[in-house]
């Protein structure tokens, strides 16, 4: 029967994609999720913007590819396909034949001790080969030692070779398609030792490349790294050891002290402290008892805990914070996007003047052929770099890297950049610049009321509401025990308020503006809440349709590091900051003074602060807007740069932000905008570097002022500088 079975959903699915197809051929489009798959690819030997060119050109010439990403720095790929016409194993050969290899993501290859990897024997062999073979030939035997270098060029030249041919094949010419042709040249020339020499200094150069490379990539892998494989489950009785994609939501996981927490949740039971700097940056651990929210990668470091599981694992905060630090290269910055154009333009240049050299000087100029074809062979040698490629993706990801580490997230290298060109900073208030976790310290009875009347009815308005002023007032009520029920009817008056009805009498509660837009007289009582507002104060006013009973007076403390991370960005060149809020004049002006903020905005409603970012924007300054992700995502998607706090756990938060802060700490902040300040500036000592060697070796080849293997020791030395001062951004 099973058979059966198989065999007629096997006929269901090829006559599902035979009229497909029929459709597809009479013009039309079918979009069926079902028929196209996913995958994720590793590319072993990846370790150059040529190459990403190189698998680029054979994914577009493949049949049945919806679509694909490269991503050199963490050598993936991934591919959108269609298995009716291409299947996984046809993208590994495609890519087999560009020299590199491919391997499904998920597959577990055990790594080699690194002088057993096949380009470092290649490279030993291709050096101790020309190493003899210039003993032999000082010596006077020649024959063999010609013999010697033609084994070392071969041994040495094999990977460089199959890439550069692979590249030919595409029509397409790389660093490696120079360095053969240069190696090729020389040998025709009977220059067997420069040819042998040029091999085993690129050769070099590129593994110290990759190596130089593979740092950068460590960043990241690092992070990967923090992602526990394996989760203890308690199901149907019994605790089990489960791959964590195998643990569902809603189920109970064990974690022992010493452990790192294997999926996001809460805590049930158990009480422990918790180091959350892998996803916060926060050195000091956190106390976590039951209800506690807890996050994946996370370690636990006393206590036993059992876990709810809330995310299943492809979802958890730490997976979402790889998989966009992963992607944070498909968005790329003006200096990446530079990097690309200049190497598609020099290479065919480089090759286009070196052939020059080789023919038109002996028509025009005169000299033997040999002459002017050497020192064209010079020119191409002299262009064999990465360095300008590699140098910009190697510093954006160190930088990625390094924040992510100390719990700041950017979302690509495009918002890495921009960081750097912030002028103006526009803060909420709520949550933000303050703890967020405002408390009743006055309670004001106006008429008859009594001071637990008040705050009784208040509680029962706002304990429908999740605004935090609102919860400040249920959590005063509940720890003097005074009684409440929850209003019928009720309706939250964005930017205003709130009502509701309580044993058939509609109640109101807010602010002033509230009062003033329902005609109410709020004059006899303004004395009270201006008076309040100049202590820093939020005032709530709580009435019917026809009196106001009472006054509550709420207070949010300022965020201990506040004042000096305010200070430090200005230090750091932010000329402008302002506090935008919706809370009173008073509470603005005594918070912007505590905080050391010039300007601040109150009274503003969510529509009101986006108008106060676009004009900021109008008065020429790039902004960045900080908000917690949620209440300031308007203002945030209309700034230029958008910055969530405390993000850790926060979806939309993530979705949001251009850049996210995991903790809520505000001293990340000029963490951040330094860090972007510095890249920027790396980035741009590479750019005139490797531009600054360009700009000499060619016309220094040109002219005949340096040779071959000179002219490739010192273009290497400039590709791996360029290369290793990207990689001081890993530093704090």
């Amino acid at each position: 029967m099973t058979s059966q079975l198989k065999i007629m959903g096997i006929q269901q699915k090829m006559k599902r994609q035979a009229i497909v197809q029929a459709i597809e051929r009479l013009g039309h489009k079918v979009e069926d999720e079902d028929r196209i798959k996913q995958g994720l690819l590793h590319i072993e030997g990846m370790d150059c913007e040529d190459e990403t060119s190189l698998i680029e050109k054979k994914m577009k010439s493949l049949k049945g590819l919806e679509s694909f990403q490269v991503d050199l720095m963490s050598q993936t790929l991934r591919v959108q396909y269609d298995p009716a016409l291409l299947s996984v194993q046809e993208i590994i050969k495609s890519i087999a034949e560009t020299g590199m290899k491919a391997r499904l993501e998920r597959e577990r290859v055990k790594g080699k001790a690194w002088w057993k990897e096949p380009r470092i024997l290649s490279l030993i062999s291709c050096g101790v080969f020309t190493i003899v073979a210039f003993v032999l030939e000082k010596t006077g035997i020649e024959l063999a030692s010609t013999i010697l270098y033609a084994i070392a060029v071969s041994v040495g030249g094999y990977y460089p070779a199959r890439m550069g041919l692979a590249a030919l094949r595409t029509l397409t010419l790389n660093i490696r398609t120079l360095m053969i042709s240069g190696a090729i040249g020389a040998i025709f020339l009977g220059l067997w030792e420069e040819a042998a020499i040029l091999v085993f200094i690129y050769s070099l150069g590129d593994v110290l490349e990759a190596y130089a490379v593979d740092r950068a990539r460590g960043a990241l892998r690092a992070l990967t790294e923090l992602m526990p494989k394996e989760a203890m489950v308690r199901r149907n009785g019994e605790e089990l050891t489960l791959p964590v994609e195998e643990v569902r939501l809603g189920e109970t996981i064990i974690i022992k002290p010493g452990e790192r927490i294997p999926l996001d949740g809460h805590v049930v039971s158990g009480s422990s402290a918790v180091d959350e700097a892998p996803i916060t940056g926060e050195p000091i651990p956190v106390v976590k008892e039951k209800g506690a929210e807890v996050f994946a990668g996370t370690i636990n470091q006393r206590g036993v805990l059992e876990v709810e599981v809330t995310k299943l694992s492809k979802d958890t905060t730490l997976a979402r914070i790889i998989h966009s630090v992963e992607e944070a290269q498909a968005k790329k910055s003006s200096f990446q996007r530079f990097g690309e154009t200049f190497g598609k333009i020099y290479t065919p240049a480089m090759f286009a003047l070196a052939l020059g050299v080789m023919f038109i000087p002996v028509w025009f100029l005169g000299g033997t052929w040999s002459q002017w074809f050497y020192r064209g062979l010079v020119v191409l040698v002299v262009s064999c770099s990465c360095g300008i490629a590699l140098s910009i993706p190697v510093a954006v990801v160190a930088a990625i890297g390094n924040a992510a580490r100390n719990g700041i997230l950017f979302k690509g290298g495009v918002y890495l950049e921009s960081a750097a060109t912030i002028k103006a900073i526009a803060f909420d208030k709520t949550g933000t610049l303050t703890i967020g976790r405002p408390q009743v310290t006055d309670v004001v009875p106006i008429g008859s009321r009594s001071r637990n009347d008040i705050l009784g009815l208040a509680a029962s308005l706002e304990s429908r509401s999740e605004h935090p002023l609102a919860e400040a007032i249920v959590r005063k009520a509940r720890e003097e025990e005074i009684p409440f029920t929850p209003a019928k009817e009720f309706e939250a008056l964005v930017g205003l308020g709130a009502r509701g009805k309580l044993n058939g009498e509609e109640l109101f509660i807010g602010g002033v503006r509230l009062f003033l837009e329902r005609k109410m007289p709020v004059e006899s009582i303004q004395p009270l809440v201006s008076s309040l507002e100049e202590q820093g104060k939020t005032t709530i006013l709580l009435g019917d349709s026809r009196e106001i009973f009472g006054v509550i007076a709420i207070a949010d403390r300022l965020r201990s590091e506040a004042k000096e991370a305010v200070q430090k960005l200005k230090q750091i060149g932010v000329h402008k900051i302002v506090m935008l809020t919706g809370d009173n004049e008073g509470t603005a002006k005594a918070i912007a003074r505590e905080a050391g903020i010039d300007q601040y905005f109150a009274r503003l409603l969510p529509e009101d602060k986006v108008e106060k970012v676009k004009q900021l924007r109008l008065e020429g300054s790039r902004i960045a807007m900080v908000g917690d992700g949620i209440n300031d995502a308007p203002a945030m998607a209309v700034s230029d740069l958008g910055i969530a706090m405390g993000a850790a756990g926060t979806d939309i938060a993530l979705e949001t932000s251009d850049i996210a802060l995991m903790s809520d700490d505000l001293s990340k902040l000029p963490v951040a905008f330094n860090l972007s300040r510095r890249t920027v500036h790396n980035i741009r000592q590479n750019i005139i570097l490797s531009l600054a060697i360009i700009a000499f070796l060619v016309p220094a080849a040109l002219a005949g002022w340096v040779g071959m293997v000179p002219g490739l020791l010192i273009n290497e030395a400039g590709g791996l500088a360029v290369i290793v001062n990207g990689l001081r951004l890993l530093k704090d």
